[in-house]
């Protein structure tokens, strides 16, 4: 963690979670027990910082790898709409539209990957050469 929460307190990494779980600094003050202003005096302090946003990234990297997950199931269920004769015209149109519109931006974005290794590529040779 590249905040150091071994300098923090017990009080100030329930904080931490608190401030993960909920909806304003007073709510989160309240579950950990603590004052708003000092929760307040907390976020200005470097190390609470450092450790308060490496773990909203944590909790941000969670959020990513379960919308991975459902990835799979959300297409099948675009398809299952799409393919059904009984769902309405609109719903089989807009399904369809999903499908290609993603599909499209998906295979663009592994062409700019692919070109933007390839250009990573010529630099590095390029910098290795000029040496």
């Amino acid at each position: 963690m590249k905040g150091d929460s071994s300098k923090l307190s017990h009080k100030q990494l329930e904080a931490i979670a608190a401030l993960l779980s909920q909806r304003s600094v007073e709510e989160a003050a309240r579950v950990a027990r603590v004052g708003a202003r000092t929760l307040h005096r907390w976020l200005k302090d470097t190390e609470f910082q450092k450790a308060y946003q490496e773990a909203v990234r944590a909790a941000f990297r969670q959020s990513i790898s379960r919308l991975h997950q459902m990835t799979g199931p959300a297409v099948a269920t675009l398809g299952r709409i799409m393919a059904d004769p009984a769902s309405p015209a609109a719903s089989r149109v807009r399904a369809s539209h999903y499908i290609l519109e993603h599909a499209t931006e998906a295979l663009e974005i592994e062409q700019l990957k692919s070109r933007l290794s390839e250009l990573e590529c010529v630099d590095h040779a390029s910098r290795r050469n000029s040496k």
